[in-house]
């Protein structure tokens, strides 16, 4: 479970570290302006959404640190090594059409996250 007021404090250190206003870091990941007011101010818990949209536009946040303070901020450049290996890797033919075949056909997969049990995860996208 997160918990909010320390989900918040990370949030806002990530926001100083960047020198973003709450309007400007509300811009770069595509919220409203007011979903960052409420979780700085403990009003609302980020969703699931929110968060995987700041670990899309800011790739030195890790996910376990931002979640429940585990590791480290910024993220080591090991780290940012491998979610750049990671953002590169395109499925073949056959796995795409494998898993495609298990959808609804009118469904395509626009994303893929796996998580590992360290903390670290590998994101897939089409």
């Amino acid at each position: 479970m997160v918990n909010t007021k320390e989900f918040a404090d990370r949030l806002k250190k990530v926001m100083d570290y960047y020198g973003e206003s709450a309007s400007s870091f509300a811009e770069k990941i595509s919220v409203q302006r007011s979903s960052i007011s409420h979780i700085l101010s403990g009003r609302n818990k980020p969703s699931l959404e929110f968060v995987l949209k700041i670990l899309s536009s800011f790739p030195e946040v890790e996910l376990y640190w931002l979640l429940n303070g585990k590791g480290t901020f910024p993220a080591s450049q090991r780290t940012l090594d491998l979610k750049n290996e990671t953002q590169q890797v395109i499925p073949d033919e056959k796995t795409e059409t494998k898993i495609n075949s298990e959808l609804d056909d009118n469904k395509t997969i626009e994303r893929i996250v796996i998580f590992y049990s360290d903390g670290t995860f590998k994101n897939f996208q089409n």
